[in-house]
């Protein structure tokens, strides 16, 4: 005869076996979609890095609350973030880690120097980048199908700033300075070309590094040239500095400055100097779209500060990736990618659809100005409008 506790012991494990088999399977055994990030988290560039990251962190969180399924499986998507230091040669071994990590897309890299060489690793392994910041029009000259680019090129941005230079400012003589990096480079050479397409007059050109934080050398030439405006291609913590030592040398040349320094990096480093200076920036102001001021509202809640210039591209690319799986029901960059080129799609930043080589078919860009150390949406235009 069978002891009673044993019995009951036996009746106990064969109730767990049952209950535990008519579990449904758990979140944990939801299919992981890996989504990587190529920005600098340290150094210089490490502001505006780690605002495209929580761009796309924000996306990741509010697609994964919807608990999403693509071809009938739930997923559950997952941030795999690299630091590429703002450096070419770490962007390449950035791009293959990306890649040996199987992401199924990339946000990024920002800085145009990186996404240069590192696009080919990853279009050789047909995983799309969707650049949020890199502004190059090289990038996407090679014919590369995986390349998408969510902000106006170089000569979109800077081309607008040259024109407006010369036709509304009224600059007569005009100096430039660059960082030397693909982006400032890049944004310095399409303004150049913009201003003596206009009629303009170029008087001087002086070279910094992304590293340097002392321009007076530079400064004190482009002073005795006695140009009345100065653009600057680089980014923010940079262009501050430069307008600080404007001042103190008391260049009174109008600052203008490409995208990426209409930051409050910007405004700190150069505090009261930086009145009435000028920048042309990617995009419509986020205040004027209509899920702006919701974004920036759940921006600064998450991260406890205000949102930069690319998190909301960040966040569009994101979720507009994530978009072309649903449609195409497949998490497979070799199935969803090729929908991407062909994608309407309406985000925080405003209408996004792409031309033939994966830049955007209607850039806008906005013009600011310094008013009592903040930044004031004074200008936005279509195309090459200026």
């Amino acid at each position: 005869m069978l002891n009673k506790n044993r019995c009951m012991g036996l009746l106990s494990t064969a109730l767990m076996a049952g209950l535990c088999a008519s579990v449904p399977a758990t979140a944990s055994a939801d299919q992981v979609v890996k989504i990587g990030v190529s920005a600098p988290l340290t150094g210089g560039g490490a502001a505006l890095g780690k605002d495209t990251e929580n761009g796309v962190r924000m996306a990741i969180d509010e697609a994964n609350a919807q608990h999403p399924t693509i071809g009938g499986a739930a997923v559950r998507f997952e941030l795999d973030s690299m630091d590429d230091q703002g450096d070419p040669r770490v962007g390449m071994q950035t791009a293959q880690k990306l890649v040996d990590d199987g992401v199924a897309f990339v946000v990024g890299p920002l800085n145009s120097g990186v996404a240069l060489p590192s696009s080919p690793v990853y279009a050789n392994a047909g995983i799309p980048i969707l650049l949020a910041s890199a502004t190059n029009p090289e990038i996407t000259l090679h014919g590369l199908k995986t390349v998408f680019r969510m902000i106006p090129t170089d000569a979109q941005n800077a081309g607008i700033a040259g024109k407006y230079a010369v036709t509304v400012l009224n600059a007569k003589r005009i100096a430039v300075m660059d960082d030397r990096t693909a982006f400032g480079q890049g944004e310095a050479e399409e303004f150049i070309k913009a201003v003596k397409a206009a009629g303009g007059n170029i008087v001087d050109q002086q070279y910094t590094n992304d590293k340097a934080v002392d321009f007076r050398a530079q400064l004190t030439h482009i002073k005795s040239s006695n140009a009345d405006l100065l653009y600057f291609g680089g980014l923010d913590e940079q262009a501050g500095a430069v307008v600080k030592q404007m001042k103190q040398l008391g260049l009174r040349a109008q600052f203008l400055g490409g995208g990426a320094v209409a930051d409050s990096v910007f405004t700190k480093i150069a505090g009261s100097s930086a009145d009435g200076s000028m920048a042309w920036e990617y995009g419509r102001p986020l205040a004027s779209l209509p899920r702006g001021r919701e974004f920036a509202g759940k921006y600064k809640t998450k991260f406890g500060t205000e949102n930069l210039t690319y998190s909301p591209f960040a966040y569009d690319a994101t979720l507009l990736a994530i978009d072309a799986m649903k449609k195409t029901g497949s998490t497979k960059p070799d199935v969803f990618a090729p929908a991407i080129r062909s994608m309407d799609y309406t985000g925080i930043t405003g209408n996004v659809s792409f031309d033939k080589n994966g830049d955007q078919k209607s850039p806008v860009s906005t013009l600011y100005q310094v008013k009592d150390g903040q930044w004031q949406p004074i200008k936005t235009v279509s195309g090459s409008g200026g």
